[in-house]
């Protein structure tokens, strides 16, 4: 029987209203609650049977055998869509689908071989991205993801248990140190902002020379901090990131550190307004072997919803990955 998405969706939606009338709370925190009951059937008391009714079918629905991790985020993807409706804030925005699905894809492109690896996202959020592309990889991936936001830990946390996908999390600022070894690679929708806290930004290369220092430039220097030489880096970056009056600060220490492998322009009819486009910036950490690719790639993406363009440019990207591999 084919899983129906919709079908799901509606009806983990009833729970969620239920327990949020119940408990008095958002959606938001009602829905971690389901979570947490649909995992390991506890951590809801109190509700009525009809609710215990209405979970237990919650927790039939996510456990049948048919339904895959990517079935199950993408149910838990239209019920963030829903919590975090008509939010303002930067890390309470959701990756379009079709944009970790293309970053799902270059990853498996620049993994090509390899048995396993370890992933890391500093600004994972709910972890709908770090998910999205451990479903689609091609090896065995351990992933990491850090977040300072507590209840889009906790959301992070169910829902990759939901998924049965082996992440670590570090409920903590990203941008203070880690206790992790570097990775393989690092995927992130980096937050775009002034990094408050003056005095842990004076440990950054990329440190404003006045006033703040951006906190999309040092996510980049602490994603490449915690990268393994010739690592790579994927990040959807705001188009504006080169042309800022901290760019070249940033390009100078990229040229020292990494490689740019590939700038790919996303569609503006994906955005509110131009001045909120956001492009994909593919890196490679530099190595003892590592050596600039003899072209970046550059494309201005089509409209996912164009079949046919779509097609095109990821030929385009293939004959480029050949190209490269053949160096």
């Amino acid at each position: 029987m084919a899983f129906e998405l919709d079908k799901a969706f509606d009806q983990l939606d009833q729970v969620i209203n239920t327990i949020q009338a119940n408990e008095h709370n958002t959606y938001l925190e009602s829905f971690i609650h389901v979570l947490r009951y649909i995992n390991t059937e506890e951590g809801i008391t109190e509700v009525d049977t009809a609710t215990q009714d209405q979970l237990k079918q919650a927790l039939t629905l996510f456990d049948a055998k048919e339904v895959t991790s990517e079935d199950k985020r993408k149910v838990i993807q239209l019920a963030i869509l829903k919590a975090m409706k008509g939010s303002t804030q930067q890390q309470h925005m959701v990756t379009p689908d079709s944009v970790a699905m293309f970053i799902g894809y270059f990853i498996n492109k620049l993994m090509e071989g390899k048995k396993q690896f370890r992933l890391f996202d500093p600004a994972s959020g709910t972890a709908n991205l770090l998910t999205a592309v451990m479903n689609q990889a091609e090896a065995e991936v351990t992933g990491y993801g850090s977040e300072v936001d507590p209840d889009l830990i906790q959301l992070a946390v169910e829902s990759a248990n939901l998924q049965e996908k082996p992440i670590e999390f570090f409920h903590q600022d990203s941008l203070t140190p880690f206790l992790l070894e570097p990775v393989d690679a690092v995927i992130s929708d980096l937050p775009v902002g002034y990094y408050p806290n003056d005095e842990q930004a004076a440990k950054y290369e990329l440190n404003a020379e006045e006033g703040h220092a951006y906190a999309h430039h040092l996510f980049i220097e602490q994603s490449v901090t915690y990268t393994k030489p010739s690592g790579y880096l994927i990040f959807l970056i705001p188009n504006f990131l080169f042309t800022s009056d901290q760019g070249d600060q940033l390009q100078k220490y990229l040229r020292h550190h990494a490689h740019i492998l590939s700038l790919l322009q996303l569609p503006l009819s994906m955005f509110a307004s131009e001045q909120h486009a956001k492009s994909i910036l593919v890196l490679q950490k530099k190595g003892t072997d590592t050596k600039p690719p003899k072209q970046t790639l550059m494309a201005q993406l089509p409209s996912f919803k164009d079949v046919h363009a779509t097609h095109n440019i990821l030929k385009k990207i293939d004959h480029w990955f050949q190209t490269e591999k053949d160096k």
